[in-house]
């Protein structure tokens, strides 16, 4: 994969951001979106022309990706986290579909048993990390409360990509040629059978259909129409119904028994996602939303604020001077992450003194400017604004950090009258290859990123999200939607984020510029998933920063490991109230693509 990757990143642009990139800016007065791939972004095209909003365009294009991103991760009825703009209303909502543990699923069984960690694979544990589907009751809530149009109307595009085909391009044929994925199909065959058509991987070109996974969303639609008649919102709720309630329900029931796993039914009748109330903060006048502690949301915001203290623009652009304190700064605040961050539903979270102003200045005075923390950072006391709190044991794995870079997708949708979509959904790792019989598609493993340390903010409880890494963000200038942000790769999501939000805010690039910049990202901090690996001093470098750069940073203490990517497949999105444009860039690092007019 590296040649798909290696030189798209350069770190020298202009202030501007305009020379050497590899792909244009695209620009609009209209309608935007940009998504995982072309398929994807068409998805979204389709569903404005046909009389959808921003939030139906949106929901089209993320199911379109359980159709046409199966390698990013991200299967059918797995979790996604949201953002949505009402233009009319003036409102920014929250979108919380993360899947929770089920009922059955606790501390004692996993110990009983003689799991420290929730296994996820390769081999036959991985069912045992499996959690409730969120995105299909998300998706419901979004169009039932802030679309216009059907389940039929939004759904048409992933089925028709599913039932008739898509051309299979070629990083997705790369991956599924992976000997990763090769090597979880040896214990769950069918997995192998449904992606490996005539036992091989599909090449780039070849028609690539999925005949059980149009039937699954053709039955939604089915469930829909039976409730014809009614208002549209019961059509919306038939569908989802036969999602969490019928025969779909109880097939994937009866597969998750037949594996190992701790589904129930009683689980899939209760689950809900939610519309909640974003987390904001602020940084030099601009307004940023995001999600509460359930997501990882948060230490972008905490990252900022002590950022603010610096003045970046001196420093310069992937300086080692600007690498360095950007590094810090995220080590605090994801120290602060493990030690706070969870399901406010089932933990008492500080977020606003968390958030605070003078919380960060204490924070930042910890930052050395001439040498690196060689560990995690202690986590502070927000509560009684002190800078440091106590130390956490890290029991993580402590060696090689595995890649999370071709995990997850990321869309952003704007339409002509200013409404805005968000959502970074993933989940069902398909290198799990648990697909269900006659479905096609995995279930979700984020069971892995619980703790099974009852003292832990993201320990395992029955019902409690696990803390995600999925993240996404809207930026307000003079109380306008400004700029949107958003990226797959695991725990380099927010980190990735923080630097393109930088890219915009400080260094003044545009769009596309500031998706093909040279990236970093630490591993000096567990990582979310199993098995919670753990590199202190550890920086990830993409290869279009300079050597000496490097060396420079090496000296500061950094243990630097060159990588092809550091967080791939970015969005920004750009909107100018007084040009009234709209800009997008996509990111060359994946197929992603941006369409607008």
């Amino acid at each position: 994969m590296a040649e798909d990757v290696v030189g798209m990143a350069d770190a020298g642009f202009s202030a501007r951001g305009s020379d050497r990139l590899t792909r244009p800016v695209v620009s609009g007065f209209h309608v935007m979106a940009t998504a995982g791939t072309p398929l994807t972004t068409a998805a979204a095209i389709r569903v404005l022309q046909r009389g959808g909003n921003a939030i139906d365009a949106g929901v089209a294009a993320a199911v379109a990706a359980a159709v046409v991103e199966p390698t990013a991760s991200y299967s059918l009825p797995t979790e996604v986290v949201g953002l949505i703009y009402d233009a009319k209303s003036r409102q920014v909502m929250a979108l919380n579909g993360q899947g929770c543990a089920p009922g059955n699923m606790t501390i004692e069984l996993f110990r009983s048993r003689g799991k420290p960690l929730i296994p996820v694979g390769p081999g036959p544990d991985a069912p045992l990390s499996f959690t409730l589907p969120g995105t299909i009751d998300a998706w419901a809530i979004a169009v039932e409360r802030h679309g216009r149009l059907s389940f039929a109307e939004v759904l048409e595009p992933a089925i028709d990509y599913a039932e008739n085909g898509f051309p299979m391009y070629r990083y997705m044929s790369l991956l599924l040629k992976s000997p990763e994925i090769a090597r979880q199909f040896e214990f769950f065959p069918q997995g192998a059978a449904y992606f490996h058509p005539n036992g091989r991987a599909p090449e780039p070109g070849e028609r690539f259909i999925q005949k059980d996974l149009a039937n699954v969303l053709k039955t939604l639609v089915r469930a829909e129409e039976q409730a014809r008649g009614q208002e549209r919102a019961a059509g919306l709720q038939a569908g989802r119904d036969a999602f969490y309630r019928g025969d779909l329900a109880r097939s994937m029931v009866r597969f998750s028994e037949q594996v190992g796993g701790l589904l129930t039914l009683e689980d899939f009748a209760h689950y809900r996602s939610k519309l909640e109330a974003p987390v904001r903060s602020t940084y030099r006048g601009l307004e940023i939303y995001g999600h509460h502690t359930w997501s990882q949301s948060a230490t972008l915001l905490q990252a900022l604020n002590i950022l603010e203290g610096f003045d970046l623009q001196s420093l310069g652009h992937n300086t080692p001077a600007y690498i360095h304190v950007l590094t810090e700064a995220l080590k605090l605040a994801m120290a602060d992450r493990e030690r706070y961050y969870g399901d406010p539903d089932f933990v008492q979270v500080p977020l606003e003194a968390l958030l605070s102003k003078d919380y960060a200045a204490e924070r930042r005075q910890l930052i050395d400017l001439n040498k690196a923390a060689p560990e995690m950072p202690p986590y502070g006391d927000p509560v009684a604004g002190r800078a440091v709190g106590g130390t956490m044991e890290v029991n993580g794995f402590r060696g090689p950090v595995g890649s999370s870079a071709d995990g997850t997708t990321h869309l952003s949708v704007v339409d002509e009258e200013g409404n805005i979509f968000l959502a970074t959904p993933s989940g069902g790792r398909l290198n799990g290859g648990c697909v269900v019989p006659g479905m096609g598609f995995t279930l979700s493993h984020r069971a892995e990123i619980f703790y099974l340390d009852p003292s832990h903010a993201n320990a395992l409880q029955p019902g409690k999200r696990p803390r995600t890494t999925l993240v996404c963000y809207f930026v307000f200038k003079d109380d306008q939607p400004w700029l949107t942000l958003g990226c797959p790769g695991g725990d380099n999501q927010v980190q990735a984020d923080l630097q393109l939000f930088l890219n915009v805010v400080e260094f003044g690039m545009n769009p596309q510029a500031a998706v093909e910049a040279a990236r970093f990202s630490s591993s000096s901090f567990p990582g979310s998933f199993y098995p919670h690996a753990y590199a202190p001093g550890r920086l990830n470098v993409e290869l279009g920063i300079p050597t000496h750069v490097r060396d420079a940073l090496a000296q500061k203490g950094h243990r630097i490991n060159p990588v092809p990517n550091a967080g791939i497949g970015a969005i920004v999105t750009m909107l100018d109230a007084a040009m009234g444009t709209r800009a997008a860039g996509a990111d060359p690092r994946r197929p992603t693509y941006a369409f607008g007019w």
